[in-house]
């Protein structure tokens, strides 16, 4: 399993979460609607990293999956990018 997160993603969360300097922002399994797998979606968070399962970095923030949390993806890469007319992330699992 990998995380792909384009530059315009990646910017959309510096400006929403107004990052300013390198950070870390975690994917983690929550109860909701909207997901890959129904009752659950992805929130996001500052975090620090502990147990890795996966990460990638883009526009000097690391963004990253812990392996409790890797279950929900069920071998499948995370690609995230920006829907340019929603103004917000997409997720994708591919």
């Amino acid at each position: 399993m990998n995380i792909q997160i384009t530059n315009e993603a990646a910017k959309w969360y510096k400006k929403e979460f107004e990052i300013d300097h390198q950070t870390q922002l975690r994917f983690y399994v929550r109860y909701g609607f909207g997901g890959f797998i129904p009752g659950f979606s992805l929130g996001v968070s500052y975090d620090t990293p502990k147990d890795v399962h996966t990460s990638c970095n883009a526009e000097g923030i690391k963004f990253f999956i812990e392996s409790k949390d890797a279950w929900y993806f069920d071998d499948k890469d995370l690609k995230i990018e920006l829907n340019k007319q929603a103004q917000e992330p997409e997720f994708k699992y591919l």
